[in-house]
């Protein structure tokens, strides 16, 4: 009787392990899950931003609008800050235009590196409005590209854009007076190398 009794708990032993065993698995599924999709979140999140204006995220054109600017005009004010760790002083050389709605339009910004070495960083976006995203239409910009900068270098960046004429369509928008395109640089501590140039290499071959 006694042994019928320690074989139940033996096998009621074993099923309490397995179950534990499984429940710790699916735990740890869960975790390695969760983390995996944080990760692809970021990529995910930064392409759904780019693709629909939200969150104040420009859109990227290839071209200038076909049809002629409007005659309503907007004003366009420009932001520019620097995150902490990076010794640059960074600055539109205009702080806000008028624009006609399609019209194109070309604006500098102006960054120095302040240090005594050479310094990288990269620049981020967005504008306010967060609705007007979807309508801001940039041609040419530095944004999301390594920018190194040798000591004491002072440099000139251009921002090509244009306001979508669909803008003018959106009722939400009607009472718009000003649009504000704001860029903050932040340190990138390990750049990305640059490629080696031919001529360079060769150089290196014929040193050795």
């Amino acid at each position: 009787m006694r042994e019928g009794v320690e074989g139940s708990g033996k096998t009621a032993s074993r099923r309490t392990l397995t179950r534990d065993a499984v429940v710790a698995s699916i735990c740890g599924f869960v975790v390695v899950f969760m983390v995996g999709a944080s990760y692809a979140a970021v990529p995910f999140y930064n392409w759904f931003c780019r693709a629909t204006g939200f969150n104040g995220t420009t859109q990227v054109a290839t071209s200038a609008p076909s049809d002629a600017p409007l005659a309503r005009k907007i004003a366009v004010r420009f932001d520019a800050n620097v995150g902490p760790g990076l010794p640059w002083k960074f600055e539109p050389e205009q702080n806000e235009i008028e624009v006609r709605i399609g019209e194109v339009v070309t604006v500098f910004y102006t960054v120095t590196n302040q240090a005594a070495r050479a310094t990288t960083g990269v620049a981020a976006y967005n504008v306010a409005p967060l609705t007007v995203g979807a309508y801001f239409q940039k041609i040419n910009c530095f944004c999301f590209t390594e920018q190194t900068m040798g000591p004491g270098e002072k440099r000139e960046m251009p921002v090509v854009f244009y306001v979508d004429p669909q803008l003018a369509k959106d009722s939400e928008n009607d009472a718009l007076k000003t649009i504000t395109l704001s860029y903050t640089f932040y340190p990138v501590r390990d750049p990305a190398p640059k490629p080696l140039a031919a001529g360079e290499g060769d150089k290196r071959k014929g040193n050795l």
